[in-house]
């Protein structure tokens, strides 16, 4: 058992290491990098995340999913950042490597804490049901956790966009510069704005690169956004004005969703004060009064 503890330790200790030896190991190649002029690419330095990815795309590739399925994982992944053809296959071996690793980690903990047979054998398929599932979960975290982003950084984007329209820019062209522009505080609304304009660059109409942003993107304000663009090119109004219009409502709406939790706040502090803060408030309160009670009365009544 002392052995297994040992090989275990071993493992999280080398995981450690490496992540942190990857970290140092890009922030000097981009120093070097950005001193140096020269592309690493093209010396042919192969990264060990590089292989450690395409052991994980290998064993996605071994893994047989319904059409179904992949579509919609694929959306998913798509609106939670990753853009890349094999990220579809990553997620698959990742989702193999934890189905693999995270029930033989079960079974090993269940021997050191003498666990019996049938609540191991709970113990281990539920471990390899998180591992397969649990990544699914994760991903989807992040696509929440990017949407809040994206409608935290539209406002600013739009004010933006309306200030290049009005100093005489296109609607493609203004995008193109809030892409640049806002790509260090919003990244991930500047990201969504440049494929756009790269969809544009390609050929495709407005009309699809707009709906192509709606889908891509699953945030709501976007859709809003790509439609009533939309209606500002097919009837012809003022493009800036649509804008200002469009960014003062997503301002008034953040506004009356702050102030309805802020007036939720006093029902969901019920809970915490009664069950928390009242007890301690009597313990400060009646405490000495049970004490002396106790101390003084109760002999005095027991000996008359």
């Amino acid at each position: 058992m002392v052995l297994i503890w040992s090989l275990l330790l071993f493992v999280i200790l080398t995981g450690m290491l490496y992540l942190l030896g990857v970290n140092v190991w890009l922030g000097s190649k981009t120093v070097i990098d950005r001193v140096s002029g020269q592309n690493w690419q093209a010396m042919e330095v192969k990264h060990p995340s590089l292989t450690f990815r395409e052991v994980l795309e290998k064993l996605g590739k071994m893994v047989p999913a319904s059409p179904k399925d992949v579509g919609v994982l694929q959306r998913r992944l798509m609106r939670a950042g990753f853009r890349s053809a094999v990220s579809l296959k990553v997620l698959y071996g990742i989702k193999v490597a934890l189905l693999a690793l995270l029930p033989v980690v079960s079974f090993l903990v269940s021997l050191r804490f003498d666990v019996d047979g049938q609540q191991r054998l709970l113990l281990v398929a539920a471990a390899a049901y998180l591992g397969f599932m649990g990544p699914n979960q994760v991903v989807q975290r992040m696509v929440k956790r990017r949407a809040k982003r994206i409608k935290k950084g539209l406002p600013n984007a739009l004010d933006l966009m309306v200030i290049c329209v009005e100093s005489g820019l296109g609607l493609d062209q203004a995008m193109a510069q809030v892409s640049k522009e806002l790509s260090g505080a919003h990244p991930e609304v500047c990201q969504e704005f440049a494929l756009v304009n790269l969809e544009l660059r390609h050929g495709k109409r407005r009309a699809e690169a707009l709906k192509n942003l709606a889908d891509r993107s699953g945030v709501e304000d976007l859709r809003k956004l790509a439609a009533v663009l939309l209606q500002a090119d097919r009837f012809g109004t003022s493009i800036a004005q649509t804008l200002r219009n469009h960014s003062d409502f997503m301002r008034l709406t953040s506004r009356q969703e702050a102030e309805t939790r802020a007036a939720k706040i006093g029902i969901k502090l019920v809970f915490p004060i009664f069950f928390c803060i009242l007890p301690a408030l009597f313990v400060v309160t009646v405490g000495p009064v049970v004490v002396r009670i106790m101390r003084d009365l109760l002999p005095m009544m027991n000996n008359p």
